[in-house]
């Protein structure tokens, strides 16, 4: 009898373990995929990714819309990103009237209606656009490091909001960040204080925000979004020579042949320099230090 039970039970009891060994890892497995779940943050702009990435650190992905070395006055989103799109939990929009949001946002917030809507450019004071194809508000607030902080602390605002358990984690890499940017400030402040010409030539005027936190004077090449004229070309040539500048710069989107057409005139030089990479604080230096090397 004992034998015929033992013969019975056994097997039931191993399926018992096995089940229950099943029903362990499954709980395990779940645990693990919770502890590394992100958070999706899709966001308009590389510098964003940039402020995304400092505050949400290992809790965080981003998807960016305008992706490297295209333009957000005419790019046009893939299907694969809006598919990327429909799993985030925050779009952080610029805010401010940056043409591809003013040409997407609408589309891409019906995506996923889900999404928390973060504006980063809220608290800031816009600046009119010094650009005939870009009329009102100067989109460009990203350029200003002082903006920069006020985009931030907008992010790590949503990201709180969105997974309040990481609170703590956000804002001390937040608080972190914020003092990199002070200190950013006070670099670029300092390097170009000395600086007696202050005005630069640049094709697409997107550094009015930079030019007006270090008291710098802008001058665009681009007339509507389009080459100069010859009249305009004329007078350019004329304002860089009065004003002793022999640098033209150019964002890399941007077709070359009329700086070089400036530049060959007053005996100068095209520079590149990118108003949209990843890496903000670098990025940042860079450029005030070809500001500061064309202005010397």
């Amino acid at each position: 009898m004992k034998t015929a039970f033992l013969k019975r039970a056994l097997p039931v009891l191993a399926i018992t373990l096995i089940l229950t060994s099943l029903g362990v890892f499954s709980l395990s497995c779940a645990d693990d995929q919770t502890e590394t779940t992100k958070l999706t943050v899709a966001v308009t702009i590389l510098p964003q990714a940039s402020f995304v990435e400092a505050v949400g650190g290992d809790k965080v992905e981003t998807v960016v819309m305008v992706p490297p070395g295209a333009d957000p006055h005419t790019y046009e989103v893939t299907p694969g990103q809006m598919t990327q799109l429909a799993d985030a939990q925050i779009y952080a929009k610029v805010g401010s009237p940056i043409e591809f949001e003013l040409a997407w946002l609408d589309k891409l917030l019906a995506v996923n209606q889900d999404m928390l809507v973060v504006d980063c450019s809220e608290g800031l004071g816009l600046i009119e656009s010094q650009d005939p194809d870009e009329p009102g508000m100067d989109p460009h607030i990203w350029l200003s490091v002082r903006n920069a902080k006020v985009m931030v602390q907008n992010i790590c605002d949503g990201l709180v909001q969105i997974d309040p358990d990481n609170r703590d984690y956000y804002e001390t890499n937040c608080s972190a960040y914020l003092d990199q940017l002070t200190e950013l400030d006070t670099d670029i402040s300092q390097s170009l204080s000395g600086v007696e010409n202050r005005s630069f030539i640049v094709f697409h005027p997107a550094f009015g925000y930079f030019a007006r936190d270090y008291n710098l004077t802008q001058i665009g090449v681009e007339q509507e979004g389009k080459e100069p004229n010859a009249d305009y070309l004329i007078r350019l040539i004329e304002e860089a020579k009065a004003n002793n500048i022999h640098v033209i710069f150019i964002s890399p989107e941007f077709n070359t042949k009329s700086a070089e057409v400036i530049a060959d005139e007053i005996d100068g030089q095209v520079v590149i320099i990118d108003p949209l990479a990843e890496d903000y604080i670098s990025n940042m230096l860079n450029i005030a230090a070809a500001l500061k090397a064309a202005m010397h």
